[in-house]
């Protein structure tokens, strides 16, 4: 590995910190230009290659899901700070070098933005890919989706080792056809399937129910009468429960035990792996501020909002904030708001607001699904603090935010909470 290249990411990345700032892509960004074939020859010393998870939902989860799968026999090293552009694998990477220049790992895992992940692949040839799904997200940066898939193609293409695919999501299962690797699939079963739409399913189109084999299969979602999901792999049925909750979590279980199985882990391996994660950055995380309990859920686009809403059925929240901001990793275009269902909202006992720069139009879109609002509050912290005061002591409080706003809300909340264990 160039040591200079290691030296140049770490001092940038200990000035960012000394400044205060989290800089997860800036020293990156420096070692890149600076030595455009770093990556390459870093990745290319670890033994077990790289692992690319990408699609549009899902990535962050299922990367650390992967990531602690792996960790149970594997020195496994990943981006888990959010940071999926190629930038954030490179300073993954120095970070975790050490000052000599050594990188003590067997396998990378790198979650990839869609349009990021074909750069990687150009600079370097995954071992093993998991592609997720392929939705309607930021159409002022992807286009229309036939665009994405075509990116996730790329990816495929690009493996040598295995590729996973989401069998249910025809656009990601007819990328078999674009790798010579070896493929296997991943699903739920045909009670499920319902409840996992694809695109055309959301906008409502006809329920596809593929006929490909999957070598992990959700059988059952966890409820409160069976806390634990049903996953059957190779035939047999598991009960496993999954710290990171939602319906889509579990389907996400699946996709990173389907990459486990592809390394020859045993199924008792990557069950335990999988009841040890833990719900990653902003997508669950719970805190505790002044007695309440604050849980943060990130929403990017319509499949993914509509599948977030469905924590509601497990119990209803005194207060719910939902904080959606326009700056460029959210997406400037938010017109998608428009194809999320939040009509079960409105028969909720629950204390309702909006919150972030663009809190008035979620208010308007709120309303137009006869969903009353309480507040529009644009500030951040002052819109959670406000549905904090309003619930009483023991109450929940669930707050629904984008990219940016998940960011600053982790702040605010880390600030005036406690992070829950």
């Amino acid at each position: 590995m160039n040591l200079l290249a290691v030296w140049l990411g770490k001092l940038t990345l200990l000035a960012l910190r000394l400044v205060g700032r989290r800089g997860n892509a800036l020293p990156g960004l420096v070692v890149e230009k600076v030595f455009p074939r770093f990556l390459g020859r870093a990745m290319a010393r670890l033994p077990e290659g790289v692992v690319v998870v990408t699609g549009t939902n899902g990535k962050t989860t299922t990367t650390k899901m992967v990531s602690t799968v792996l960790g149970e026999r594997l020195r496994v090293l990943t981006n888990d700070t959010g940071s999926n552009f190629v930038r954030g694998a490179i300073t993954a990477t120095v970070e975790h070098a050490s000052w000599s220049g050594k990188l003590a790992y067997d396998v990378a895992v790198f979650e990839l933005d869609e349009a990021w992940a074909v750069r990687f692949v150009e600079r370097v040839a995954p071992r093993r890919c998991l592609l997720l799904n392929v939705m309607r997200d930021q159409l002022d940066r992807f286009g229309e989706i036939d665009t994405t898939a075509r990116l996730l193609g790329r990816v495929a293409a690009a493996t040598t080792g295995h590729v996973v695919l989401n069998r249910d999501d025809e656009r990601v299962a007819a990328l078999a056809t674009r790798t010579s690797a070896p493929v296997t699939y991943y699903g739920v079963s045909g009670e499920l399937r319902e409840l996992f739409p694809n695109d055309e399913e959301l906008y409502g189109g006809p329920v596809h129910r593929s006929q490909l084999p999957a070598v992990v299969e959700l059988q059952t979602l966890p409820s409160a009468s069976h806390p634990a999901a049903t996953l059957r792999i190779d035939g047999v049925d598991h009960d496993v429960l999954l710290r990171a909750e939602g319906p889509h979590n579990a389907q996400n279980a699946c996709g990173a035990a389907a990459l486990g199985l592809s390394f020859g882990f045993d199924t008792e391996t990557v069950l335990a792996g999988l009841a040890k994660v833990a719900p990653a950055f902003g997508r669950g995380q719970s805190f505790d501020v002044d007695g309440r309990q604050v849980v943060l859920q990130l929403v990017k686009n319509p499949a993914g909002f509509r599948q977030t809403l469905r924590m509601l059925d497990a119990g209803t929240p005194d207060a719910a904030v939902i904080a959606i901001n326009d700056d460029y990793a959210d997406g400037r275009d938010v017109s998608w708001l428009w194809d999320v269902d939040f009509t079960a909202l409105a028969p909720l006992p629950t204390r309702r607001s909006t919150a972030g720069t663009r809190a008035a139009d979620m208010a308007v879109r709120l309303r137009y699904d006869d969903v009353a609002v309480e507040e529009i509050e644009p500030d951040l912290e002052k819109a959670v603090r406000s549905a904090v005061a309003a619930v009483p002591a023991g109450g929940r409080v669930v707050v629904f935010s984008t990219y940016t706003a998940m960011w600053a809300l982790y702040a605010v909340l880390q600030r005036i909470g406690k992070a829950a264990s």
